[in-house]
């Protein structure tokens, strides 16, 4: 199999600091979220959202993605779970970005209307910071050997060469790691090439597909959140109605999820699609229809804007603290 025809490199499970030994994967979550909330904290105030606020609404929705991302990702594969205690695990791997980023907005959100923002007055705010963050968090992914999908030939898919790899994947000697996935379906991984069965891995199974890589998700999502982190930049670069940021966050990595999904072996629902494919299509239909809301019901026009008050208890006492209470953007001074 001719192994130039995809990319490679050596898995590093762990980093060993002496006594202690650090997942690469747990430091690209880690610096993957603290740079996008620094990229939030420099959006939210251009939005009328105090930089204090931003800082408590980040640390609630950190523990939301927590919590989401193991829960969503439980709930998607609840037959494989023996036990609460097994459940609540984490350390034992098992969690879904879909779900963590759920989850952030269902912790951020009471701290919105307790401060008195907008829904889309916030999340536009961290529109960007959103994309750059999984990009930079795809980094920690990447370096461990995760998110690995079928077999393929395709240039950016990756040729395994050494080093350990994560759960599901085991040691089957001499460089091999098996797992068995949903389906069921069993994948062999060796430095000369991969196999995808239907069954077992054994004369009992079918080959499915072979080559001399598979596609590594977590690649494409990287590749597919810096783009979009691009995209939102040069859309921020002029005012925008309230809600747009967010939305086009929704359509584009909704869309990137859907379609790579497809390439990796997963439990499925209805209609063959995974838990995150339909989460995926929930929310780029959640955008489409404000994007055509938007398009239907023009923003009104600053005479039209009604009397600010002084907005809720323990929010912004001010416009100027929170931002009009309409969702029309001026136009760019010439």
């Amino acid at each position: 199999m001719d192994l130039l025809a995809t990319v490679s490199w050596p898995v590093l499970d762990r980093i060993d600091l002496g006594p202690l030994a650090i997942s690469p994967h747990g430091i690209g979550i880690a610096v993957g979220y603290l740079l996008g909330s620094w990229w939030m904290m420099r959006e939210g105030p251009k939005r009328g959202v105090q930089e204090e606020h931003v800082g408590t609404i980040v640390l609630w929705a950190l523990v939301g993605a927590i919590v989401g991302a193991r829960f969503f990702y439980v709930l998607g594969h609840l037959d494989e779970f023996g036990s609460i205690t097994d459940m609540l695990a984490i350390w034992r791997g098992g969690i879904s970005l879909v779900g963590g980023i759920f989850g952030a907005i269902i912790f951020a959100v009471p701290l919105m209307r307790r401060y008195g923002y907008r829904f889309g007055q916030v999340m536009d705010s961290a529109a960007v910071g959103l994309a750059f963050g999984i990009a930079v968090g795809r980094i920690g992914d990447l370096v461990i050997g995760d998110h690995l999908g079928k077999p393929t030939d395709f240039i950016l898919g990756w040729s395994y060469t050494s080093g350990t790899l994560p759960g599901p994947y085991q040691s089957g000697g001499a460089d091999t790691w098996m797992a068995n996935l949903a389906g069921p379906h069993c994948q062999i991984i060796r430095p000369d090439g991969v196999e995808l069965y239907e069954g077992a891995c054994d004369a009992t199974g079918r080959l499915l597909q072979q080559g001399p890589g598979v596609h590594q998700t977590a690649l494409y999502d990287m590749l597919i959140a810096g783009a979009l982190f691009a995209f939102l930049l040069w859309l921020s670069r002029r005012p925008r109605r309230e809600g747009v940021l967010i939305a086009a966050f929704g359509i584009w990595y909704g869309a990137g999820r859907l379609l790579t999904d497809f390439l990796r072996v997963d439990k499925t629902w209805p209609l063959g699609l995974t838990g995150s494919q339909w989460a995926s299509i929930g929310v780029i239909v959640v955008a489409v229809a404000a994007l055509l809301r938007f398009a239907l019901r023009p923003a009104r026009a600053p005479a039209e804007l009604p009397e600010q008050g002084a907005g809720p208890p323990g929010g912004p006492a001010s416009p100027t603290a929170a931002g009009p209470t309409t969702d029309f953007t001026p136009p760019p001074e010439p």
